[in-house]
């Protein structure tokens, strides 16, 4: 997991395929995407995401969207929630720790009536990591301009405040989930604009729900889902994009610049699906739906305007800019699309998936994506995988739309940025009681998506498709019942990504990643669950002078014991304070990096009814 400047925001990497907000990963919650029009991330709001409610999180890597469609790129998360048949009767906890954390929350389920209900709430806050900033971007505004206004060295605004609820009710063939989450004074991070920010905050709120029915007869096994999702931004104190006494090539800014853009959307979403086995030894699934994505307002309040060349312009006291210089309008957007995937056991050791998934957008053209898998069942032990698929990510509105922004301009002519990928896996059955699985992959990018910097003004920037990207790496897993009370699991990952124009490495993504952790259950309800973490190879990319990410190792432990109703565990995180570093994402904006939090304590109590 790394870490933007944008609110200290998490962006989730795979196979070493990086960009800030990372887009090209798709986030689901319950199979719905959590996608925010906007920005095309799960939504710079996001604060994580409780765990005492989630069920089981699934993660596939590599292209998905010949099933998922937009932005399953290099991989898709998804989250489920806990059902009425995951919780029995009622349980309360509470959580404190480092960094003035405090979270509280309620969850119950059992039957009503014929109906299974699963419900949970959750209220929180936390003052967030106070790392240190040495240095940000205008620390360079300063010595370019003899100014001294920058508030580095300083430390990160990432404070929130958090709610939560969710409700499952599940009858017969139906299904009904809604969530709602709520993420207020939420901090700058590093700030919007790679500057300290100590007073800028921001909300998010999200409201999701939906419907589905599944069915079966004969030969047919069939489905239809209605979601919906509601998210509103609205800035609560004014983010100031640069400190008091900026000064830039058109004045100076006393106050600081100041933005502050609000954006309220709405999104539908209806899919069906219909999977077919009257054909001896295959199975047919097909799909198709309907999305209406629809940013329907928006507002910009904001001290400055913007040159023909980016560079911005006092303009007095912050005022409404809504309508003569608006960071966006209100967008909408339309998508239709089909599916339809073949799974064909041709021999008794042999399966062929094949399938393909066709996109209509309202605003950027229609999209194929073909995806097909041949597995091997070797042996009782032995299963082997051939996989090659294409996938693609959707410009975001704000790639597309985006007017006076002085950190990125729209680009309407911006095309989907796609991806091809080849791979081969390996599971091995080594005994009953240890699992190894192993893969290599390789793939290209192209037309990618980026911000180009504008060269003129060294302030402002551009949407663009820009060039290749070639990777290849593997991945490996261990899975070992190592005796009746312990488990051990392990994980290493390589990759390496040539950026075609340079004949460089693309940067930012580490070449080698190791994670291993245990669960030991010892003595009477006791859990020991050591983990330890490890980065390295981070390059920096083409033209980025720096030398490289230091490499990092983090180690957590967290130890859990049951005593009747009642749980308590206490986690500790980054136990020997490591100063570990994330890339800053623009060469020179953070010139030391973005520190993660250093060692943390959080002890949590809860209680069964």
């Amino acid at each position: 997991m790394m870490r933007t400047p944008l609110v200290y925001e998490p962006i989730y990497v795979m196979r070493g395929i990086y960009s800030v907000q990372l887009p090209q990963l798709l986030v689901l919650q319950n199979g719905l995407p959590v996608t925010v029009s906007y920005s095309g991330s799960k939504g710079t709001g996001w604060g994580s995401y409780p765990l005492q409610h989630v069920a089981r999180i699934e993660v596939i890597r590599g292209p998905g969207s010949a099933l998922y469609g937009a932005d399953a790129y290099s991989g898709v998360i998804n989250i489920v929630t806990k059902s009425g048949a995951d919780v029995s009767g009622t349980q309360a906890g509470v959580q404190a720790g480092s960094f003035r954390s405090r979270d509280a929350w309620l969850q119950h389920g059992g039957q009503v009536g014929e109906a299974r209900l699963a419900a949970y709430l959750r209220t929180g806050t936390t003052g967030g990591p106070r790392e240190i900033i040495a240095a940000d971007a205008q620390t360079g505004r300063d010595q370019q301009f003899g100014t001294h206004a920058s508030l580095a060295p300083g430390p990160l605004n990432a404070g929130y405040d958090s709610a939560d609820a969710n409700l499952d009710m599940t009858l017969r063939q139906w299904r009904l989930r809604a969530g709602y989450k709520l993420r207020d004074n939420m901090g700058t991070g590093a700030g919007i604009g790679s500057a300290l920010d100590p007073v800028g905050k921001t909300s998010s709120e999200r409201i999701m729900a939906d419907l589905s029915w599944a069915g079966a007869c004969d030969d047919w096994a069939m489905g239809a889902t209605a979601g919906w999702m509601g998210y509103k931004q609205r800035i609560k104190t004014d983010f100031r994009l640069s400190p008091p006494g900026t000064r830039f090539p058109t004045g100076v800014f006393p106050d600081g610049m100041i933005g502050h853009p609000d954006a309220f959307e709405r999104q539908l979403r209806l899919s069906a699906y219909a999977i077919w086995t009257g054909w001896p030894s295959h199975s047919v699934r097909l799909g198709t739906g309907h999305d209406d994505l629809n940013v329907y307002h928006t507002a910009t309040f904001k001290n400055y305007l913007s040159s023909a060349a980016g560079v911005p312009i006092p303009a007095g006291p912050v005022a409404d800019y809504s309508v003569l210089s608006p960071f966006m309008l209100p967008q909408r957007r339309r998508i239709d699309y089909l599916y339809v995937q073949d799974e064909w056991q041709f021999q008794p050791d042999w399966t062929l998936t094949a399938g393909v998934r066709r996109d209509r957008y309202s605003d950027v053209g229609v999209t194929s994506n073909p995806r097909v898998a041949l597995v091997w069942v070797a042996s009782y032990d032995v299963t082997a995988k051939l996989m090659h698929g294409q996938a693609f990510r959707a410009p975001a509105f704000n790639d597309l739309y985006s007017i006076s922004n002085p950190v990125q301009q729209g680009n309407r002519n911006v095309r989907p940025e796609t991806i091809r990928t080849t791979e081969a896996a390996l599971i091995w059955q080594a005994a009953r009681d240890l699992v190894v699985r192993g893969n290599l992959f390789q793939f290209m990018m192209n037309d990618i998506i980026r911000v180009v910097p504008n060269a003129v003004s060294g302030t402002g920037a551009t949407i663009q498709n820009t060039g290749s990207q070639q990777g290849k790496g593997m991945e490996s897993e261990l899975a070992w019942q190592a005796t009746r009370d312990v488990r051990v699991m392990a994980n290493f990952s390589y990759q390496r990504n040539i950026d075609q124009a340079t004949g460089k490495n693309a940067g930012y993504a580490p070449r080698r990643h190791w994670y291993g952790r245990a669960d030991w259950h010892f003595g009477d309800g006791w859990l020991l669950s050591p983990q330890v973490n490890r980065v390295s190879g981070r390059v920096r990319a083409a033209g980025d002078s720096r030398p490289p990410v230091a490499d990092y190792t983090t180690v957590d432990a967290a130890l859990s014991k049951t005593f009747g109703a009642w749980q308590i565990s206490l986690q500790l995180r980054n136990a020997f304070d490591a100063d570990a570093r994330e890339p800053s994402p623009a060469p020179g904006l953070i010139p030391l990096d973005l520190p993660l939090a250093g060692r943390a304590v959080f002890a949590q109590a809860a209680y069964r009814f």
